[in-house]
């Protein structure tokens, strides 16, 4: 849904929202839809990493409060996440929760300094075709995360769920002044509770905290032992919940056609996780379900919506626990099924932009959804399309170099161009496209249509040079611009033991 001042000049400012009744309340019902989503996922959450609801909640919390003022793209949504809880898992259960606090403020110091060293430019190299591939795979994920919801359930489920379906999609066309999903789930939670319709609720997933949190230090040892037995998961950590948030800030973006600074992005998830780390949360990242309730849902574009996402869910769960657990699950589940509907690049999958793609492009975002929903780890899905991708622009471009007989000056002399881009790729089947027994006595290689990227090229020329020397004639490359003679000078002769 377009915000209804999608068309200002700065939508992301706090300080304009808060001049704005008509914005202020957009980022003030967005936020409590995300809190209301935001608990059963904390819950499930705490009990993918072994630990009480409790420490999933004050994650989910301190994580949307600290990265409302710390974090680069407003209206983003970070809390307690899958991703994360899967690789803390081992630790809760190996070590304790101790170590586990631990290992969340070691993770957190790691994302800062990564944050810091600029490891935001690295999103640069992510293709879209991996950006859509996260994209439909995050979409798969959501929708699959609702199946248990709606299986060994009363049949009562089915209906409430096609209800809240049927106000998320229909309610907008009448009016867009209380969020869709908010409606659907009081309208859904006062019906059951009336009725007394017996079906799952919130307070089915786990026990809601009864106390604030508090701050603490985790009771481990300050030992080097310590250390190595907490870094490699407090790496995993960091890096899983750095690609996941700035792969979502850059579809955030893309949804509100505004730009946020990736660099403050990476570290403020780092300062976040340390905060919640000290008060015994389990850590997290960005969550792109949330995060689309919040910005194309509920139409929210600032940091009052996140701010406000952890402050209402610390109320509801520590206040107001007992209404908050009588919320019927069904209408979440509804909420969270036209999120993944949402979310799902439809278009990427029509027949007509199939087979208008090049292969290698739906190759690359086929490789990163069945990664990403076989491995419910969004970032070893990124890794692996990126690889795929590499892969596949390799293969390309090397079928892109050819070497051409272009002159026969004299008798003695033949002249070869070479065209297209020399790397590792295409330069391994260059030694191969030369007449070494039949060319004359002297051979040009003309590489003015060409560039030398790497090592490997500067080895394929030597290895040219010497297969015509060995039968005893003569070759002058020439046509070299300054980059690719720089590197042929500095490196030609001094790449086997032979030299």
């Amino acid at each position: 849904m377009t915000p209804p001042f999608a068309h200002e000049a700065d939508v992301t400012s706090v300080r304009a929202a808060l001049r704005s009744p008509r914005r202020l309340r957009v980022e003030v019902l967005g936020g409590l839809v995300v809190a209301l989503a935001l608990i059963p996922e904390a819950i499930s959450f705490s009990i993918i990493a072994g630990v009480d609801p409790r420490v999933g909640l004050f994650a989910s919390f301190t994580m949307a409060v600290t990265i409302a003022f710390v974090g680069g793209r407003p209206a983003m949504i970070s809390a307690a996440t899958g991703a994360v809880a899967l690789v803390v898992a081992p630790v809760v259960r190996d070590h304790g929760l101790d170590h586990l606090i631990a290992t969340v403020i070691l993770g957190g110091v790691i994302q800062v300094v990564l944050g810091l060293l600029g490891v935001a430019k690295l999103m640069r190299f992510v293709p879209r075709s991996v950006m859509v591939g996260f994209v439909n795979a995050l979409a798969i994920l959501i929708f699959l995360a609702q199946v248990p919801h709606l299986l060994g359930v009363p049949w009562m489920v089915y209906p409430l769920v096609a209800v809240g379906i049927a106000l998320i999609v229909l309610l907008p066309r009448v009016t867009t002044v209380v969020p869709a999903p908010l409606v659907a789930i009081v309208v859904l939670t006062v019906l059951t509770v009336a009725a007394s319709i017996a079906v799952p609720t919130v307070g089915d997933e786990g026990k809601l905290p009864e106390s604030l949190p508090s701050l603490l230090v985790p009771n481990v040892p300050f030992t080097l032992d310590t250390l190595t037995t907490i870094a490699p998961y407090a790496l995993a950590m960091a890096l899983v919940g750095l690609m996941e948030s700035l792969m979502t800030a850059k579809l955030v973006d893309d949804v509100t056609d505004t730009h946020s600074p990736k660099t403050r992005e990476a570290w403020g998830q780092g300062v976040a996780n340390i905060v919640t780390g000290l008060f015994g949360g389990m850590g997290g990242c960005a969550m792109i379900g949330q995060t689309m309730i919040n910005v194309k849902a509920s139409g929210a574009r600032t940091r009052i919506s996140t701010f406000l996402a952890g402050t209402f869910l610390l109320v509801l769960v520590v206040g107001l626990g007992d209404i908050v657990a009588v919320i019927p699950m069904p209408a979440l589940v509804a909420v969270m099924v036209m999120v993944s509907v949402g979310t799902m690049d439809w278009h990427s999958i029509r027949p007509a932009t199939l087979r208008r793609m090049p292969r290698s492009e739906t190759t690359v975002m086929l490789a990163t959804v069945a990664v990403v929903v076989a491995t419910s780890n969004l970032a070893i899905g990124v890794v692996v399309g990126v690889l795929v991708a590499m892969v596949m622009f390799a293969r390309r471009v090397a079928h892109l170099t050819r070497v051409v007989d272009v002159a026969h000056p004299d008798a003695d002399t033949r002249v070869y161009a070479v065209e297209g881009e020399l790397f590792f790729a295409s330069s391994n089947d260059l030694v191969t496209q030369f007449d070494y027994v039949g060319d004359p006595a002297h051979v040009v290689i003309d590489l003015s249509r060409s560039h030398i990227w790497d090592a490997s090229t500067v080895a394929a020329l030597d290895a040219i040079t010497e297969k015509y020397a060995a039968k005893g004639k003569t070759v002058t490359i020439t046509g070299l611009n300054d980059s690719s003679q720089e590197r042929h000078d500095r490196l030609s002769g001094q790449l086997t033991g032979a030299h």
